[in-house]
């Protein structure tokens, strides 16, 4: 099982002397003046401490009721920040390392603990048992996740076991079981091959730490493949829920010639930063169409969005998730994390992705999927001129799409100021 809608993590300053973030490669070491808290606040919270502690129904020892009130600060914030045991800080290594045990599905953890199903990921246990995006897992092993403190975990495993995981699905009216065997998941996040002659395609499922090099790489042989230069490319991220910062910029970097791929900006001087491109596009300008929906987030976004703002390629697909915020994991010194929102995303033209997502140019209609928008999460950060717009997101799934995006490039309509609903 991985974590959902992974971004670049950075390190806090005040804990820059602790074990390396996620992200090592880019830690910031910097002073943070002390912070004055009320003592009115703190002898309210002692005071609710203490009356749990002694009236609760069953005796609650002080580890525990601690780490409760820090889920509970954190909780409160928004949908992505949240206190991170051990297991789970080391399962969000995994995730960018690509290898781990479990049946493979991105998940959002809900306000109600349950698990919003992002995407099962290609060639996995998930995908091949029919996990859906927009699947709401609510039991594992016939244990409801209401109250669970720790729901991801609960579908990690030893490889060969079985797992039972009870859902609920959009239009079905009641819950539906399905049995997966857990097994060592080894994504590899970039695919490759040639529709017909000229025209290529490649998929990114994910973005991982080894994901930039496999693009530059993948392309390379790609364009080698036949006799004549790549007239164009569709590329997928439909249902990519994101990954590493760093991979996406290397991605749109691989697809530039220059200027801004993303910037942050936040409330600390380090989390106001902008990424470039550097010259030297791979595929000398051929057109590009970016196949999107409802599962496309986070970092799938950035990329999705650099390309555009820079006229180099059209969106194509339903309205994205709206990822739009950079969150930051600061280590502990008991080998738990907390993971916190310091930022927001904008594109190359200014633009927050968050809560608004990114609205295709050439729109294909898919299969409508709750809690598959970002404005949908109980408590989420809200976006620069947010639109408030009803209707579930919608997943596109299929071949059928990859072909509309091939027509679409071979009649010449790869262009970022088309607009049209097919």
């Amino acid at each position: 099982m991985r974590h959902a809608l992974l971004l670049s993590t950075l390190l806090l300053p005040a804990f820059a002397q602790a074990q390396a973030p996620v992200d090592a490669a880019d830690p910031v070491v910097a002073e943070t003046p002390p912070t004055e808290i009320p003592l009115t606040e703190i002898r309210r919270y002692v005071a609710v401490y203490n009356a749990v502690k002694d009236a609760y129904v069953e005796p609650v020892d002080d580890q525990t009721l601690m780490k409760a009130a820090l889920r509970g600060l954190l909780s409160d914030l928004d949908p992505h920040s949240a206190y991170l045991d051990k297991e789970e800080a080391e399962a969000l290594l995994d995730d960018t390392e690509g290898a781990y045990v479990g049946i493979g599905v991105e998940t959002e953890r809900r306000p109600d603990d349950t698990l919003l199903v992002v995407a099962p990921i290609d060639g996995t246990p998930a995908q091949r048992a029919g996990l859906r995006a927009g699947d709401v897992i609510v039991a594992i092993d016939g244990e409801p996740l209401l109250s669970n403190p720790n729901p991801h975990t609960a579908l990690r495993g030893k490889a060969g076991e079985p797992v039972t995981i009870t859902l609920t699905r959009t239009g079905e009216p009641a819950p539906r079981d399905l049995v997966i065997v857990r097994e060592t998941i080894r994504v590899s996040s970039v695919e490759t091959r040639l529709l017909e002659p000229g025209f290529g395609y490649l998929r990114i499922s994910t973005f991982q730490s080894d994901t930039g090099p496999q693009v530059r790489r993948q392309l390379a042989q790609l364009t080698g493949r036949g006799a004549t230069p790549l007239r164009g490319l569709v590329l997928d991220l439909r249902s990519n829920p994101g990954g590493l910062l760093s991979a996406a910029v290397e991605a749109a970097d691989a697809l530039l010639e220059e200027g801004v791929i993303v910037s942050t900006r936040g409330r600390l001087e380090y989390s106001n930063a902008s990424f470039h491109a550097k010259p030297g596009d791979l595929l000398d300008g051929a057109p590009v169409i970016v196949l999107v929906d409802a599962g496309t987030a986070s970092a799938a976004e950035v990329l999705a969005g650099a390309l555009r703002d820079h006229h180099r390629a059209t969106i194509m697909g339903s309205r994205t998730y709206g990822k739009g915020s950079v969150q930051s994991v600061v280590p502990l010194d008991n080998g738990d994390s907390i993971k916190l929102t310091t930022a927001r995303y904008y594109t190359p033209s200014g633009k927050s992705i968050q809560a608004r997502g990114i609205r295709p140019d050439i729109v294909l209609r898919g299969e409508a999927a709750r809690g598959m928008r970002e404005q949908e999460l109980a408590g989420h950060l809200r976006g620069e001129n947010e639109e408030i717009t009803g209707g579930p997101g919608e997943v596109i799934e299929g071949d059928a799409a990859i072909g509309r995006a091939l027509d679409a490039l071979k009649a010449g309509k790869a262009t970022a100021r088309a607009r049209r609903r097919l």
